[in-house]
């Protein structure tokens, strides 16, 4: 379903007429334990008007010192974002961080008495379900009647480990609830955002045809080897989500600060040089 029918879709939904014009933008970035950068205008789309951002972080840096100073002071992060967005209008509504997961939900300052309900979870996959490096942070909330769920994951990594990464995201899903008497469970919301660094590869193709199509603009022929697109088929769990179309190229992995994929040769344990990876 690409874009505009998903837009008409849910313009011909019960949704209220105030959620129909709710302009939301979603941000899943895995910053690699970097800092803030120094701007966030086209980041964020400032020169466009937005009701709620809501933004998903994997990877922040969680080394002791970072954890310990994020306890007493809020972390950079959340700094940065609300430096951008308090001086524009926006509050923010709910927070969670779990690790180097962290989800963070502003909206501007007229919606307020209509987001309600707000409340967060997360699930540690990581080592069996005892370290957070891997699961999944959760903000639920009423927005305008309408009980919402955004819900950022850091799934594992790795070509052979996409039925591990639908394992843990069905755990996710099974263990989380939420307090109170409205909706306890992820999928009895109305509306669920799944978004993230899900770790999905680009099945099948080697290196060489992959980036062919990608320098030929041919996308289209990666998208049915996408690992994803292959579970939604089969995997019952994943047939109410919709995608929209993949019209960027795959953004695994490039060199640091810039656009190109992968020159780097990374040594082994004993000095020899390992395949660059596939973009995926």
């Amino acid at each position: 379903m690409d874009a505009e029918d998903l837009s008409q879709l849910l313009y011909a939904s019960s949704l209220s007429p105030e959620l129909k014009k709710f302009r939301l933008h979603l941000v899943t970035w895995n910053v690699g334990t970097a800092s803030p950068p120094k701007d966030a205008f086209h980041l964020m789309q400032l020169d466009i008007p937005i009701d709620m951002y809501v933004i998903g972080l994997q990877e922040v840096n969680c080394k002791i010192i970072n954890l310990l100073a994020d306890i007493v002071f809020d972390d950079s992060w959340s700094v940065f974002f609300m430096g951008v967005l308090s001086p524009l209008g926006y509050v923010k509504i709910a927070s969670i961080r779990m690790q180097g997961l962290m989800l963070l939900v502003f909206a501007k300052l007229l919606h307020i008495p209509f987001i309600q309900n707000v409340r967060t979870n997360y699930t540690r996959t990581g080592l069996y379900g005892y370290w957070g490096n891997k699961g999944g942070v959760t903000v639920r909330m009423s927005i305008y009647g309408h009980m919402v769920c955004f819900m950022n994951c850091h799934l594992p990594a790795h070509m052979e480990n996409a039925n591990q990464r639908l394992d843990d995201f069905e755990k996710i899903l099974e263990v989380q609830r939420f307090e109170g008497q409205y909706v306890p469970d992820i999928l009895d919301h109305d509306v669920v955002f799944w978004f993230g660094d899900l770790n999905f590869r680009i099945a099948d193709h080697g290196m060489h045809f992959v980036r062919e199509a990608i320098s030929k603009s041919q996308l289209s022929l990666l998208w049915e080897k996408d690992q994803l697109n292959l579970a939604k088929k089969k995997e019952g769990i994943l047939q109410g989500f919709m995608e929209g179309p993949l019209l960027f190229k795959p953004t695994y992995k490039f060199d640091l600060h810039s656009d190109t994929y992968d020159t780097r040769r990374r040594k082994t344990l004993f000095g020899f040089n390992e395949k660059k990876r596939k973009p995926a």
